[in-house]
């Protein structure tokens, strides 16, 4: 099956400053990938050179199979984005927002505005879907932009910063429908957030950016396994643990290396394998232990690493 997205050596300068540089994966249908990186990293740019909105210096991309260079309108048609600036109507009320790019985009209008109306009943904003925009909070606009970029029911979405601004009910409210897009119905989405634990609970693979280029790409299990050999784990001992501890930790088999913790231990391990065996050391050492909690790197611990250079290679 091809996929949804792919870009191959996709650049773009602005000036003498490269936005997006030689800028290569793919995203598969039903996928949902997390694009990171801190500002001026090309997100953003990456996100209008998919859509058609800007053409690359060379490289290239291809959105459902279309050439957005080429075949913008086309993709645009298929796709919906939702940029960080919400962009609506300020003289239109939030349903009239909605019904107007639905029928920009060939909607019938019974359509669109039932399609309008459930889904600013979905976002907590049909209460307000007679009220003009002009007086709404940032996290009013959030909704009414999301639920455009929603509307015309397309094949791939592109999302930048889609709950920011948003409170926290209203963020997993979020979280979910994008979670159920891709599983449920298929949907393929692209969402770059500042959000790290926010996209580490989204996203099947994670491409971190940097300067325009890729750092990092992959599955985040696939991208800590090539970062951190073994597996961590955090030792409870109800207290630091002490040198002596320490040292019949770092010298057990399969033990990678020992950090005290205020109330523990972490330990790197060659394997979950190795944790029973070093837990049964420790209660012959009659040193207490409370609990043993493998701790697998987050996206956080991940996203770092890579952009301090320890991700070299990982892309």
């Amino acid at each position: 099956m091809a996929a949804a997205v792919e870009t191959n050596e996709l650049t773009r300068s602005f000036g003498d400053e490269i936005a997006v540089d030689g800028l290569s994966f793919d995203i598969e249908a039903g996928e949902v990938v997390a694009l990171l990186g801190p500002n001026g990293a090309g997100k953003t740019t990456t996100v209008r050179l998919l859509n058609g909105l800007l053409t690359p210096d060379r490289g290239g991309s291809r959105v459902l199979g279309l050439d957005p260079a080429a075949q913008g309108d086309e993709v645009r048609r298929r796709t919906g984005v939702m940029t960080e600036a919400a962009g609506l109507d300020e003289r239109l009320t939030a349903l009239e927002n909605l019904v107007f790019a639905a029928r920009m985009r060939g909607v019938p209008a019974p359509t669109a505005r039932r399609r309008a109306g459930g889904l600013l009943e979905r976002f907590g904003m049909a209460s307000r879907a007679d009220h003009r925009v002009q007086g709404f909070s940032t996290g009013q606009r959030k909704r009414v932009a999301l639920a455009r970029a929603l509307l015309h029911e397309p094949e791939v979405l592109f999302l930048d910063e889609p709950t920011a601004g948003l409170d926290p009910e209203a963020s997993r409210d979020v979280l979910d429908l994008l979670a159920s897009l891709a599983a449920e119905q298929g949907r393929t989405v692209l969402v770059c957030t500042h959000f790290l634990g926010e996209a580490g609970g989204l996203c099947q693979r994670m491409a971190v950016l940097q300067h325009g280029r890729l750092r990092a790409f992959g599955r985040p299990a696939d991208l800590a396994a090539r970062l951190w050999p073994g597996l961590s784990a955090d030792l409870d001992l109800g207290a630091p643990a002490d040198d002596r501890t320490l040292g019949v930790l770092r010298a057990a088999r399969g033990v990678l290396g020992a950090e005290p913790l205020d109330d523990g231990v972490r330990v790197r391990l060659e394997g979950r394998a190795v944790l029973p065996g070093l837990v049964a050391t420790l209660v012959q050492m009659e040193v207490p232990v409370y609990a043993a909690v493998p701790r697998p790197p987050s996206v956080e611990d991940i996203y770092f690493a890579v952009q301090d250079g320890d991700g070299e290679g990982t892309a």
